[in-house]
């Protein structure tokens, strides 16, 4: 039986909308109908990139077109209340990138609106829906490797090989390094890490951490350990001035789970049991990197077919104590944004 197609629109132009909007033109149930930018210019082309019939110059227009069934939000985090906000208000059901907001605060604010108007919103953390992912957490859940002691998790990249960079270096406008926009390693990369960490343990009793600032007040690379209540501790590092591995490990009381590079999208993993053989799992032929972002659209049609207004893989309240986790490490580190001072 063919499925009730769902109608996107998608709110900014940058690199992720154009990889969110790629998969959903290969999936035969999703529909991309708008696409809306700051600018016209930058919408209209878009648009014509993707074949999207209408591109809006500013945000009210998309959040008030009644033929959208959700919007997927992929400006940076800084606009990330503003730009959900409006969308849930004109009653659109809304997928938001990660990090969430850039606080907590933001972050209950919007589930407060969408608690209250009954639409569903959903943190766009696509590693939680990746079925390998989803594998590890049953296998953990299910005492594969005994009690879980220790997680490690590391996201960090070269940004002096980025495109962007300029003598061997990010300049202070670029959206990692701009305060105003929510810059530094924690909110890009290391939210992949720590929602890692959250995913396996929960939210940690205690936050340990120590950062390296950039002259505008942003965090380079930032190491974090997390402690929990149970003993269990995740040590947890992401960077925007080195690149680090990108691997993850689970240590458990009778075994150990093993990531390799690109632990958030990955491609397998090992599981090390006390007294067995290791057991590789692996994904599925085609697969790759960037197919998390199509079953990360995928469970938003599927909640919206059934009338959820959340996803029981990318829960709210997981996205809220991920973002008190965040606040958390920006309080020891002395990382403040423009906006909360």
């Amino acid at each position: 039986m063919e499925r009730e197609r769902v109608r996107w629109g998608v709110l900014a132009t940058g690199g992720i909308a154009a990889s969110f909007t790629a998969n959903l033109l290969d999936m035969p149930d999703a529909e991309v109908v708008a696409v809306a930018s700051r600018s016209d210019a930058s919408a209209k082309a878009f648009a014509e990139r993707f074949g999207i019939p209408r591109a809006y110059g500013d945000w009210s227009s998309l959040a008030g077109d009644e033929d959208v069934d959700v919007v997927y939000v992929a400006t940076p985090h800084s606009a990330h209340r503003a730009a959900a906000g409006l969308c849930l208000e004109a009653g659109r059901a809304v997928l938001c990138e990660k990090a969430f907001t850039l606080n907590s605060r933001e972050a209950e604010e919007l589930v407060t609106l969408a608690r209250s108007r009954g639409l569903f919103l959903m943190e766009a953390m696509w590693m939680y829906c990746h079925p390998l992912i989803r594998k590890l957490k049953a296998l953990v859940d299910d005492g594969a490797v005994g009690e879980v002691r220790t997680v490690q998790a590391d996201f960090g990249l070269a940004g002096h090989l980025l495109p962007e960079a300029r003598n061997g270096t990010l300049p202070p406008t670029h959206r990692l390094r701009d305060p105003a926009q929510g810059g530094g390693a924690l909110l890009d990369l290391g939210v992949y890490p720590v929602s890692f960490a959250h995913l396996i343990l929960g939210e940690p009793s205690e936050v340990t951490a120590r950062a390296a600032l950039s002259d505008e007040g942003v965090d380079l690379r930032t190491g974090m350990l997390l402690s929990w209540e149970s003993g269990a501790h995740a040590l947890l590092n992401c960077s925007i001035d080195a690149g680090t591995p990108v691997t993850a490990s689970i240590t458990g009381s009778q075994g150990r789970i093993d990531i390799p590079h690109g632990f958030f999208y990955p491609d397998r993993f090992v599981l090390h049991r006390d007294g067995r053989e290791p057991q590789e799992f692996t994904a599925e032929a085609g697969d790759g990197p960037r197919d998390s972002l199509r079953h990360e659209a995928g469970e938003v049609m599927h909640r919206l077919r059934a009338g959820d207004t959340e996803s029981p893989l990318v829960p709210l309240a997981g996205s809220l104590a991920v973002m008190r986790t965040l606040d958390a490490v920006r309080s020891v580190v002395g990382v403040r944004y423009p906006s909360e001072r």
